[in-house]
């Protein structure tokens, strides 16, 4: 059930379902812009997160109440609007299937590395959300014989680009960074830029393919071997 919260003295938060589900990202994508579109100059920020949307409002343009009123009619012809599948963007990131956690991912789903490797890379993903790093997007939903734990002990470090599953999702870690997940492969393009615009080339609601790629390939389209 839709529901406002207060957070904080100029914040609301739109809750849009209780779990997500294999559809409800490509809406928030929509309602997000909608929101943007129509109550843009009330709003210092929009932050989407896997069943919600946080509105940052101008406090010298509206109040929690005022917004909440707005926010109704819009609210209505969402509620109503059928679904796209094929809405967003669709983005085939290529994908060289060398990571160090490939064996041991294959042995606990009790397959082999290519039958792995096939079923990975099998579904069209959805972003759900953006978060934990600046470009780091969330996708799912995993094959159910691909889920997995997060592993026991994180790593430290864990290299810009490394593709990873953990429990029913996927995400490429678009920098340096600690983590936790299995990591099966790499990916040879920058997915964080901050003097890109966007500095992200993925967005909630798109779609992501990914392309198995050899080592090669993985050099000629911008990595390092």
């Amino acid at each position: 059930m839709i529901r406002l919260e207060l957070a904080g003295a100029e914040a609301l938060l739109l809750v849009l379902a209780e779990q997500p589900d294999a559809h409800l990202a490509q809406r928030l994508a929509l309602l997000a812009e909608r929101i943007r579109g129509e109550l843009g100059p009330l709003l210092t920020d929009l932050v989407p997160g896997w069943t919600s949307l946080l509105l940052h409002y101008d406090l010298s343009r509206t109040d929690h109440l005022q917004l909440a009123e707005r926010l109704k009619p819009l609210l209505e012809r969402w509620l109503e609007q059928p679904l796209n599948e094929r809405a967003g963007r669709l983005h085939e990131i290529p994908i060289c299937y060398s990571g160090e956690d490939l064996p041991e991912v294959a042995r606990l789903c009790r397959l082999d590395i290519q039958q792995v490797i096939e079923l990975h890379g099998a579904p069209e993903y959805r972003v759900g959300a953006i978060g934990f790093a600046p470009g780091f997007a969330y996708l799912g939903e995993l094959h159910p014989r691909l889920v997995l734990p997060r592993r026991a002990t994180p790593r430290l470090v864990v290299p810009a680009g490394s593709l990873a599953i953990a429990e029913r999702l996927t995400a490429i870690y678009p920098q340096r960074s600690p983590g936790g997940w299995h990591l099966l492969g790499r990916c040879p393009w920058t997915l964080f830029d901050a003097t890109r615009e966007p500095p992200c080339p993925l967005a909630l609601g798109d779609r992501v393919r990914f392309r198995a790629i050899d080592e090669r390939s993985f050099v000629s389209e911008g990595g390092q071997p």
